[in-house]
């Protein structure tokens, strides 16, 4: 599952295209959303980026900033880019969920998969001055683990084609996102995210993620406009559900909800979840009074789906 390798998350490669002549680099979308695809980032919109985010977290050309993750998605590069922008060290690390901390860095970029093993470090806490979880949403109990471990720890919301994030929320103190230093937010009708900024060549993106715009500069992320079940005229949000139900059954194995196909409703509401045998419908509607919020089956898989780079891929397993 997620990284499994151990080869180190070499920049080499990255790096030689950073300096060459070209205006642009070429980097790869994840495939957690859709078919992953290449597409060209200008330099000069990654070096804004890395300079909004080195000011944020007072990176300067004395810090060190750590890396376990692959080149070949943007906040590898990123990163390097970042050292790069700053003139300061960049500790490459394995590419691997297991992500060992020797000494102390400034920044350490990870998903939230690799937050797992730093919490069996003792030490590590007090080596990262702050940890940058992005890739997927990090849910509650791992949030809780990492805050109650004593990390300074923030959690990014971006994506490839607005060079790493565009926000970032301080786990620990609320779940809202604020916006990065010349980045604004509204929605659209579907109340999915809009993003603007004069500072990059793409001026203004709509997302598919919808969320509650607090105001023109933060949000409450709910889920993607993808995921959304409508069951019998209720639209449903899965990522949301999923907290809930976390919160109100800890003892869940690894799992996500999705929409099947349902002659009555439309679509009715699954849960795929890892070798579930002591999990019994009853039971979650029990808990989860609603109907409309409880799974009408339950899907059996050995592991979670995942995309190269160790992303949940929300899909509809064969059987």
């Amino acid at each position: 599952m997620g990284y499994s390798t151990v080869a180190m998350a070499s920049m080499t490669g990255f790096l030689q295209e950073w300096h060459n002549a070209e205006p642009f680099v070429v980097a790869h979308t994840s495939g957690s959303t859709g078919t992953p695809k290449s597409i060209r980032l200008l330099k000069s919109d990654m070096r804004a980026s890395a300079t909004a985010t080195n000011r944020f977290f007072g990176i300067h050309s004395g810090s060190v900033l750590a890396i376990p993750l692959s080149a070949d998605y943007i906040a590898g590069k990123m990163m390097a880019v970042r050292a790069d922008v700053a003139g300061c060290r960049l500790l490459e690390l394995p590419v691997s969920n297991d992500v060992d901390i020797k000494e102390h860095v400034d920044l350490l970029a990870v998903v939230p998969s690799q937050t797992k093993s730093l919490l069996l470090n003792p030490d590590a806490p007090q080596l990262v001055r702050n940890l940058l979880i992005g890739g997927a949403p990090l849910n509650d109990d791992l949030a809780r683990q990492v805050i109650d471990a004593g990390f300074s720890a923030y959690l990014g919301y971006g994506m490839t084609e607005t060079c790493s994030h565009v926000a970032l929320r301080k786990i620990g103190n609320d779940d809202i996102f604020h916006a990065m230093p010349g980045i604004s937010f509204s929605t659209d009708s579907r109340g999915s995210l809009i993003v603007e900024s004069g500072n990059f060549s793409w001026k203004k993106l709509v997302t598919n993620d919808v969320v509650e715009l607090v105001s023109a500069k933060s949000f409450r992320w709910l889920g993607r406009f993808d995921n959304v079940i409508n069951s019998g005229g209720i639209k449903l949000h899965p990522e949301e559900l999923e907290k809930e139900y976390r919160e109100r059954i800890p003892s869940l194995p690894p799992f996500y909800l999705i929409g099947e196909t349902d002659d009555t409703l439309g679509q009715r509401l699954v849960m795929v979840a890892e070798n579930p045998e002591d999990i019994l419908l009853d039971n979650i509607r029990e808990i989860i009074s609603d109907h409309h919020k409880t799974p009408k089956r339950i899907i059996s898989v050995t592991s979670l789906p995942q995309t190269a780079n160790g992303k949940l891929r929300r899909i509809l397993p064969a059987e």
